[in-house]
């Protein structure tokens, strides 16, 4: 649908800003990597890009970003003010009568609008669509003008049933939009036209927060590309996987929340499966924090909801991933309690870990990574340090951490790896035995700058099957950015029953929906080799509260229609509903909820091979000496290499340290690493 052209996948996490080169013409590809600038991660980003050569000459540019995750949970978003129906101004902080400690009468909830700021204006629509009161335009100007005056930045509004019915609302939106001096207002019939008040509320809401947070960024990352003439198209990824555009991602900011993570799910699915490993556990271990999800048969898993923090509450399509706040600069503390703890706090990219020399003086996970020879001293990435000072992060580890414990220096930086890698081994247990599946399965895809670092724990301590380190697991992030397919999602409320729903009405309705999603896709400016329109119901029986997702097995050619019929609504509901609970309960009606429908852009195929060793590398050539590292208690002496300069079917026996300028694997003793025909390493235990 567009010619080839090049492109560019940018991650920016909390200490490095990845990047990815792929021209779609010559199959070329290559990396780079640059300091993230954390506050305004618009420098890191252009100087990452300089760092691949001319911006003027990229054909498009997709992001990962994290500004939007990182203002959520920061609680750094815009003041908001919300306008809604009588009696509903406490949506917000009633949410679902849950409370943070579930023991225990304590704990506080502070809603991301305060209750001055969430105001009330005369209307009323009821669950059928009927308008019983229509809004009042004055009353809404009038709010809005005391909401300015209050300082809000942003506008929600929010009425009840809105979704079966939303005049009122576009009524109020736009008396809304006559006296308020930004584009930040947005009303839920725009966001989320679902049923389920406070859901609907909180999403509308949460979008609202971040929409001046997200536009700033954007309105500086487009302004620094126009002042290096870039003429190409520039996107976002989303948080369910797929690109959007720079103005849907202003429209819908809150669908950014987990977009960097997202992205390398993409790309560890898709360069797992090709490897002939279709059931994997994604690890994404980045500065600051550790990013955990389960593909099995190739797929990842979508969330129609996910709880960024209590209390916030978004509903829209999400990759599920895990998050803990453990990763290269997380710091490294003995507690009141005399028990030693990484994380949840940070040094970030500014200062860093000690031996950056910027100023920390608190060890981090880094650090004792680097003290106990794991990371290479002399060849630390991201280009921008020399050297790093291994003598001062092992005098911080042993007067944070080994003064109190009575340990080395040594024996205190492992203490921090082990718990570190028992709680990134909890993150993976989560997402797998305590939902049913059997670890021995899956394949470990470590990946972020130190994913690799860790590998033999993940295998270990989880009792997975193997590992894949994909071939450059430093920048799959940004990998994932350029593989993504281009996705829209939509949602409606329907409220039908099956037994008495009419198939013509509601094909009619999947047939606009699909037209509508098709359009915004067609519109990305990204090559795509077709358009997909998929569609999925939200039902249940009658009686129960919550809905199973149903996939339908239908498509959307043209205006043809989709072929809908009550009988393939029944046996799609009968089969989701009997996988998620094992049985089934005739005799009881069945309701449908919500439509769900998705436009999704098929990129072109990405050739993995493009990342495969050269045909002349030689296992010799890769060797690059030995030295000792620290493992289980003691020094060993470790092989070192090249690992990019491996050549296929090689294999290495740890212990070992392959060195590489976006990341470091380490292979504990005990364990083999083997050179696949992409360049990844497969990870298992020696026979």
């Amino acid at each position: 649908m567009s010619p080839h052209r090049t492109l560019v996948g940018v991650d920016v996490g909390g200490t490095f800003t990845d990047l990815a080169f792929f021209d779609e013409a010559t199959r070329s590809f290559r990396t780079a990597k640059a300091p993230s600038n954390r506050g305004d991660e618009a420098v890191g980003f252009i100087e990452g890009l300089k760092r691949l050569g001319s911006i003027a000459g990229l054909g498009a540019i997709i992001h990962g970003t994290t500004v939007g995750t990182n203002a959520l949970l920061e609680r750094k978003g815009a003041r908001i003010g919300l306008i809604t129906t009588p009696g509903f101004r406490d949506a917000l902080e009633m949410r679902r009568r849950d409370r943070p400690h579930t023991w225990g009468l304590w704990g506080d909830f502070t809603p991301i609008a305060s209750r001055e700021m969430r105001l009330e204006v005369p209307e009323r629509t009821l669950a059928d669509g009927t308008i019983r009161t229509a809004v009042d335009p004055a009353a809404v100007e009038a709010a809005c003008r005391r909401l300015l005056d209050a300082g809000a930045e942003a506008l929600a509004i929010v009425f009840i049933n809105a979704y079966a019915n939303p005049a009122n609302e576009r009524a109020a939106y736009d008396a809304a939009r006559a006296v308020w001096p930004n584009p930040h207002v947005a009303h839920s019939a725009q966001i989320l036209p679902e049923i389920r008040e406070f859901e609907r509320t909180s999403t509308t809401a949460l979008n609202a927060y971040l929409q001046p947070v997200v536009a700033s960024y954007l309105t500086r990352l487009e302004a620094g590309l126009e002042a290096e003439a870039f003429t190409g198209s520039f996107h976002i990824v989303q948080s369910n996987g797929g690109v959007m555009s720079t103005a849907t991602a202003r429209k819908f900011p809150v669908r950014t929340a987990l977009s960097g993570p997202a992205a390398g799910v993409i790309a560890a699915a898709a360069i797992a499966g090709a490897a002939g490993y279709p059931d994997i556990v994604t690890a994404d271990l980045g500065g600051t924090s550790f990013d955990v999800s389960l593909v099995a048969g190739g797929e990842a898993s979508l969330a129609a909801q996910t709880t960024i923090d209590f209390g916030m509450v978004v509903r829209t399509p999400m990759i599920e991933i895990t998050t803990i706040g453990t990763g290269g600069g997380s710091i490294a503390h003995v507690d009141a309690g005399g028990m030693l703890a990484v994380g949840p706090e940070s040094a970030g990219s500014r200062p860093g870990p000690v031996a950056y020399g910027q100023g920390n003086t608190r060890p981090t996970l880094t650090d004792a990574n680097i003290v106990l020879g794991r990371i290479n001293a002399d060849k630390p990435i991201g280009g921008k340090l020399a050297r790093l000072d291994v003598e001062a992060a092992r005098a911080a580890i042993l007067k944070s951490i080994g003064e109190p414990l009575g340990l080395g220096a040594e024996a205190a930086a492992e203490a921090v790896i082990r718990v570190a890698n028992a709680r990134m081994a909890g993150a993976i247990r989560l997402v797998s035995i305590e939902r049913g599946h059997d670890p021995a399965r899956f394949t470990a895809v470590p990946f972020g700058g130190g994913g690799a670092l860790h590998v033999g724990a993940l295998i270990r301590d989880v009792g997975l099957r193997s590992a894949l380190v994909p071939r450059y697991p430093g920048i799959t992030s940004a990998l994932g950015c350029i593989m993504a397919d281009i996705r829209h999602d939509q949602v409606m409320t329907v409220n039908l029953m099956l037994d008495s729903v009419d198939a013509g009405a509601l094909d009619a309705r999947m047939i606009e929906a699909g037209q509508q999603a098709h359009a915004v896709v067609a519109a990305s400016g990204l090559s795509m080799g077709r358009i997909d329109i998929t569609y999925e119901l939200d039902m249940h029986y009658q009686g129960q509260t919550h809905t199973v997702a149903v996939p339908l097995p239908v498509t959307l050619a043209g205006t043809a229609s989709t072929g809908i019929s009550p009988a393939i609504i029944r046996e799609a509901f009968e089969r989701a509903y009997a996988a998620a609970f094992s049985r089934l309960l005739p005799g009881i009606p069945v309701r449908i909820v919500n439509l769900r429908t998705a436009a999704i852009g098929r990129r072109p195929p990405f050739d993995l091979k493009a990342l495969a060793p050269s045909a002349d590398s030689t296992r010799e050539a890769a060797r690059r000496g030995s030295r000792k590292v620290w493992f289980d208690g003691g020094w060993h002496q470790a092989s070192i290499w090249d690992r990019l300069a491996l050549p296929v079917d090689a294999e290495v026996e740890g212990p070992a340290i392959l060195e590489q300028p976006d990341a470091t694997t380490v292979i504990d003793p005990g364990l083999s690493a083997r050179v696949d025909a992409f360049g990844n390493l497969i990870v298992e235990r020696c026979r």
